[in-house]
């Protein structure tokens, strides 16, 4: 396996093979930003602005024929076009800025896709491509950003629809270790991972066991049986954090004591092991998808003073008010989805969404999809605003409210002044096929939107273009 633990030595060799292993795009990637832009004439939506008091702050409305100005990755303002006339008068440019005419477009922040393998998968059916965890049942030690693949061929792919981050988690065992967000277009790893004020590491990821057993035609396996390794499961859950506090509690009274890697990694998730200036309790990514999988796993954190957030959750409208006690959020997992019993509206998974905003639990989507699929999250937002959520709130969702899920908000998510210039200019609503994404920005850097299929589809025209088929084609 490719994933890498965060002991001191690096093993450089276990990458370079890996890297050979994976698809290699040939796209090259942007280079840091060299001059002052300006986006003039588009319809902004910054999404949300911050309180600058620190309070939650509030949603901000779009920006007809709006300006907006960034120049080394950062935003310096976001103006109407009257507001930018009257700064014209004043500002003294030590360069004229590059100005882009978006008349009739549309700017929003980069799409944030939540949880996906992007990077530690690249084609299912080839086992040398999957590197999506690590051996052994609780490896809390393994970091999904330092084995990310920067030259999968996935990622200009997702990025080509305006996914510009994504959350990359490692799955398999009970604690397969920790998630991280990184940038769809980076030369190496370091570039590609977002540091958070937790590091590189945006959570712990846990996978809750079913607190019940299954009866299901295609189950062979007896209730007791069950019973059994959903005890032995919650058990040895119970073990790893209660070993890991006393390590932590242990160390802090004698640093003497000898370091173990695996409670080392485990230490940030308890509030004695949060080290460093601004620096936060690491959140846990608990993947649980039944009532009562979902009850018991928020008890659990409760009782111990961790910081807990849902992934999956497709009972999490059933336990709405536990989660909004316990300021829980939920990933959720898809919407097109079948319906989780028998009984049940045909239509269930679409509508989750807008059960959970309703409740006041706060929520991003994912979108459950093949990892080589992960382009069309926005229009797996768009099927639960047709069924019932808010368009601005499915917009949040893979925006704002996911960069806050990921710990990444203080400079992504929204268009805002002192964020980092990381959007998208559209021809239209990103949760619209029918829009096309005609230039993009991360970190203020122009990526570029060419990738293996529009290469492939040039190719294909061309032929058609030789044999004169395309005569009256648009250039």
């Amino acid at each position: 396996m490719r994933i890498l633990r965060t002991v001191g030595v690096l093993a450089l060799g276990v990458v370079s093979v890996a890297g050979l292993a994976g698809a290699q795009d040939l796209t090259p990637k942007a280079g840091p930003q060299t001059e002052a832009i300006v986006i003039a004439g588009a319809t902004i939506h910054p999404v949300w602005k911050g309180d600058p008091q620190g309070g939650q702050g509030a949603a901000a409305p779009a920006i007809a024929d709006g300006v907006l100005y960034f120049t080394d990755g950062t935003l310096r303002g976001v103006y109407t076009r009257k507001d930018w006339e009257e700064y014209q008068k004043i500002v003294l440019w030590a360069s004229p800025p590059r100005v882009i005419d978006a008349k009739g477009k549309h700017v929003y922040p980069g799409l944030i896709a939540p949880m996906t393998q992007l990077g530690l998968t690249e084609i299912q059916a080839v086992a040398a491509t999957q590197d999506l965890g690590e051996v052994g049942n609780v490896t809390p030690e393994v970091r999904a950003g330092v084995a990310i693949n920067p030259d999968s061929t996935l990622l200009p792919v997702t990025r080509r629809n305006g996914i510009l981050l994504a959350g990359v988690f490692p799955v398999g065992g009970l604690v397969p270790g920790q998630a991280s967000v990184v940038r769809m277009d980076a030369w190496t790893i370091e570039d590609a991972n977002v540091a958070t004020n937790r590091g590189i590491s945006s959570g712990m990821v846990l996978r809750w066991p079913n607190v019940r057993p299954i009866v299901a035609w295609w189950n062979d396996r007896s209730e007791e049986d069950q019973m059994k390794d959903i005890r032995r499961d919650l058990e040895e859950i119970a073990k790893v954090f209660d070993t890991a506090k006393n390590y932590v509690v242990a160390r802090a009274a004698d640093q003497s004591l000898p370091v173990d890697v695996r409670w080392e990694a485990m230490a940030p998730v308890f509030k004695e092991g949060v080290k460093g200036e601004g620096a936060k309790q690491l959140p846990i990514y608990v993947q649980a998808q039944d009532a009562d999988q979902i009850a018991s796993a928020v008890q659990f954190c409760a009782d111990r003073g961790l910081s807990c957030i849902i992934v999956g959750g497709r009972d999490a409208h059933l336990v709405s008010e536990m989660l909004k006690k316990h300021d829980v959020p939920v990933i959720v997992q898809g919407v097109q989805n079948m319906p989780r019993r028998d009984d049940a509206p045909v239509n269930e998974p679409f509508t989750l969404p807008a059960k959970l905003a309703a409740a006041g639990v706060r929520f991003t989507i994912a979108s459950n999809d093949d990892t080589a699929h992960e382009r069309n999250l926005p229009y797996t937002v768009a099927t639960a605003v047709a069924h019932g959520l808010e368009k601005a709130a499915g917009l949040r969702s893979i925006t704002i409210d996911a960069a806050r899920v990921l710990g990444v908000d203080a400079k992504y998510g929204s268009i805002e002044t002192g964020k980092s210039a990381t959007l998208i200019v559209t021809t239209g609503d990103p949760m619209e096929v029918t829009s096309d994404v005609v230039m993009s920005f991360l970190d203020g850097r122009e990526i570029d939107m060419s990738n293996k299929q529009t290469k492939l589809a040039e190719k294909y025209l061309e032929r058609y273009r030789q044999e004169g088929e395309l005569k009256n084609e648009q250039k």
